[in-house]
């Protein structure tokens, strides 16, 4: 399985994704970054505003996910934000298409199962996924996640709830 590093996004290299500088974000995040997280900005945009309201969420969001040791960014992952109330995180990744059937989804949500399950607030991580996402469900098969129940998203419609407990240290 490959490995996969997490790259922080500043606030400077997502102000550069958002305005189509692929150059100046890979300077700001100090590693090349590539088109397909230009492509995100949307997401960007959405990650950049949760980042100036409440910069504490910066170590949770936002990071380019770069295969080791190839040093290629293959995509992205984090969670929505730090822990909820519950202590639950809502985990987020996404493979550029041209990486995509290689073990990178199941490499970066393992190491995002590492990180939530290395944090002492942390007590769950959540999946959220349409039921008709086969690649999604596939990544979280064999991790520990249980359906709880449904949710509607406004962008994404009708998604199935996972959730997988922190396992202990």
């Amino acid at each position: 399985m490959p490995d996969i590093r997490f790259v922080q996004l500043s606030p400077v290299a997502l102000a550069a994704l958002i305005a189509g500088d692929l150059a100046a974000a890979s300077a700001a995040a100090g590693t090349p970054l590539s088109p397909y997280l230009v492509d995100e900005a949307w997401l960007w945009r959405v990650r950049l505003a949760e980042v100036q309201a409440d910069p504490r969420a910066a170590e949770w969001i936002a990071r380019a996910a770069v295969a080791e040791p190839e040093g290629v960014t293959v995509g992205h992952g984090g969670f929505h934000g730090p822990p909820d109330a519950d202590g639950v995180v809502e985990v987020a990744y996404s493979v550029d298409p041209a990486h995509r059937r290689r073990g990178y989804a199941k490499a970066m949500l393992r190491s995002l199962l590492a990180r939530a399950d290395a944090d002492p607030r942390v007590t769950a991580v959540r999946a959220s996924i349409r039921p008709d996402n086969v690649g999604s469900r596939a990544t979280i098969a064999g991790l520990g996640f249980r359906k709880i129940g449904e949710q509607w998203d406004p962008e994404d419609g009708l998604e199935d709830v996972f959730l997988r407990r922190k396992k202990q240290r």
